[in-house]
């Protein structure tokens, strides 16, 4: 059965089946319960399956993300929610000192099956602490696994995949578009969870990226077709770990390969994608490893998030930039 969901609604959807599937799945967070969340992600689930496994937690994400330690250690699966990205640091210690380390501490005897729901990124005209990407500060800590879905379907699938998982998992959701509807096959067989995919095959430039900048890529692609240019899109989907593979065998055909993100660009995600491609496909390469970002300051207000963010328009100029080598 396939069904046309907004990815707030796929998300929606795919913790009602965990919740439903696992008694010991419980979801925590500020807000999360009768109103929701602030962006209505879970909506309806605390009246469905009641106060002691959907429930509102204090506004302290130190607290949060200790508790759902607490509770992983005692057999239950956590799916804590982060009200926004930039909130996240007050449990960064709790996140990366001992979530991450907890297994390996134990000699994988104490399995951590803990998810952290991030909304991340811009594109909503809110101010800092609302619009933040900082999603390579986990990708770069041995012991979390990172992922961020792009479209309704892999929302659904996903988060459920990452729930099931006896490892703590960053869950980042691109906020921006939370409202846009995609078609979710609830029937079908997911995708491996730490799987890369091609999303729209060209022959002469591939386009990586994740979350809400895949979106971006497409239009990007879309015009650069318009102007007789075969670009190639690659979801990355997972950025801890990569998978690598079909990057690499895309840049093999294209020989040319430009890296996109929200983040900024310096110790970046997009920098680590550039450095492996170089080191594994150098023989390949027609022109170096382009990247586009945001710029590396605290996101500006609201109104100059358009000059901050990277669009269609900086991708193509760097698509430009590598066919001219």
């Amino acid at each position: 059965m396939t069904d046309e969901l907004p990815l707030a609604k796929a998300l929606n959807a795919g913790l009602r089946k965990a919740l439903a599937d696992d008694p010991k799945v419980l979801l925590m967070g500020e807000d999360i319960g009768p109103l929701g969340g602030v962006f209505r992600v879970t909506e309806g689930l605390q009246a469905e399956f009641g106060e002691r496994r959907v429930f509102d937690t204090p506004l302290a994400e130190s607290g949060i993300i200790g508790t759902a330690i607490g509770l992983a250690f005692r057999g239950y699966r956590p799916v804590c929610e982060i009200q926004f990205d930039g909130f996240i640091f007050p449990g960064f210690d709790q996140i990366t000192s001992q979530l991450a380390k907890m297994t390996s501490r134990h000699e994988g005897r104490v399995r951590m099956p803990v998810v952290i729901r991030v909304p991340y990124g811009g594109h909503i005209g809110a101010v800092e602490h609302h619009q933040e990407s900082p999603e390579a500060y986990f990708a770069h800590t041995p012991g979390l696994r990172v992922v961020s879905p792009s479209t309704p379907n892999d929302a659904y699938w996903m988060i459920q995949e990452a729930i099931a998982s006896n490892d703590p998992v960053m869950f980042f959701e691109p906020k921006s578009r939370y409202w846009n509807k995609g078609p979710v096959d609830f029937s079908a067989s997911p995708s491996p969870l730490h799987s890369s995919r091609v999303v729209r095959t060209g022959t002469e430039v591939t386009l990586v990226g994740h979350g809400a900048m895949v979106t971006v890529l497409m239009q990007a692609a879309e015009l650069a077709q318009h102007e007789g240019t075969s670009v190639e899109v690659i979801d990355l989907r997972s950025l801890s770990p990569i998978d690598y593979a079909p990057i690499i065998a895309s840049v093999q055909k294209t020989g040319r390969l430009v890296v996109a993100s929200e983040a900024p660009g310096s110790v970046s995600i997009s920098a680590e994608i550039a450095a492996t491609v170089t080191e594994s496909a150098f023989y390949s390469l027609e022109a170096p490893v382009l990247r586009v970002s945001s710029f590396d300051t605290p996101f500006p207000p609201a109104k100059l998030e358009t000059v901050y963010l990277p669009d269609a328009d900086r991708i193509l100029e760097a698509v430009d930039r590598a066919l001219a080598y």
